[in-house]
């Protein structure tokens, strides 16, 4: 290839028909540089030049930046807060939403979601949902649990559980509603949880929705438990572990058939004529519901865990509470508490 040398440092080649040879390497082979490098990265075939601050595609600006790498991930809700009633039951609390897109399901029977993109040197938020504290005094419903956030991921936290308001509160995971019946038990949100469970009649309110399932409606004649809706197992630590369980309802201790239980084992129990169980930490479960004048259980906190090519290294803001691991060529970061922003090399 012919080129001619002027005292612009312009390169000439109006009068050739080849190409330029470029640099080239791998995205790990990126060489520090300065401002103003050209280099065909070989990993993905694209042009890449470099500014003042990192390495980016012809394509895209400071706006767009360029994907990188593939990660999964986890993102539960906080789980909503159980009941709290002076005579019968209040509703179970529901989960906190739940979005993955590890394995073959989300949260709410949907098919898991695409992987987010992630570019180099890009800042991401990562928000822990807060489990809903449960209520303690008068006749008072359980309150929303917090969301939960990764990049453009949110799950939405899960509803409270009600009293004297006999409709259930919606949320990622719906609330069990209220006697009197019947009563609309709360709506969960499509792709993230189930609706919560109604009274249909007795002195019991119904369970909250679960990620894997509605909450059970109360029957006093039947009797039918105000079981707390199922949660959802996911594997993207490695090994399988169950999130998002729904509240169960609470009971007046004189009634037959006894109180909800929380769903999976990790949702709170209904109180028996007294206060309701804590929803399990870092699994985004419901509050269970409480009479008697006993307080409502707690929503548990939620969590967001991500899992990229082991190739990478995250940096984490000082505002977030996390830990990371190793799973073949993959880790997995699990965020337990917090809110901050995220980075990737």
């Amino acid at each position: 290839m012919a080129t001619n040398k002027v005292p612009t440092n312009v390169i000439d080649m109006s009068g050739d028909t080849g190409g330029l040879v470029w640099a080239k390497g791998t995205t790990a082979q990126r060489p520090s540089g300065t401002a103003g490098d050209l280099r065909l990265n070989t990993t993905d075939s694209r042009l890449e030049y470099r500014d003042n601050v990192s390495w980016k595609r012809f394509s895209e600006g400071a706006a767009s930046p360029s994907v990188d790498f593939q990660a999964d991930f986890l993102v539960v809700a906080g789980g909503g807060a159980g009941g709290r009633a002076s005579g019968i039951g209040g509703g179970g609390g529901g989960a906190g939403g739940l979005r993955t897109s590890f394995g073959s399901s989300s949260g709410g029977g949907s098919s898991n979601e695409s992987k987010v993109g992630i570019a180099l040197s890009t800042s991401y938020t990562v928000t822990v949902g807060a489990g809903a504290s449960g209520p303690t005094s008068g006749d008072t419903s359980g309150p929303n649990g917090s969301d939960s956030v990764f990049a453009t991921i949110t799950s939405l936290g899960g509803g409270g559980g009600t009293t004297n308001n006999p409709a259930g509160i919606s949320g990622g995971s719906g609330g069990g509603a209220y006697q009197p019946s019947p009563s609309a038990g709360g709506a969960g949100t499509a792709n993230q949880g189930f609706d919560g469970g109604y009274c249909e009649s007795g002195s019991s309110s119904g369970g909250g929705g679960g990620a894997g399932g509605v909450g059970s409606n109360s029957h006093y004649t039947v009797p039918t438990l105000p079981n707390g809706g199922v949660g959802l197992a996911v594997s993207i630590t490695g090994a399988s572990v169950t999130y998002a369980g729904g509240g169960g309802g609470g009971r007046y201790a004189s009634e037959a058939g006894g109180p909800g239980t929380g769903g999976s084992g990790i949702g709170g129990n209904g109180g028996n004529g007294g206060p309701g169980g804590n929803g399990t930490a870092n699994t985004g479960s419901g509050g269970g519901g409480a009479a008697n004048s006993q307080n409502g259980g707690s929503g548990g906190s939620g969590i967001v865990i991500v899992r990229y090519p082991n190739t990478y290294t995250i940096s984490v803001g000082s505002g977030l509470t996390s830990s990371t691991a190793t799973d073949g060529s993959d880790k997995i970061t699990s965020f337990t508490a917090g809110s901050d922003t995220v980075s990737f090399s």
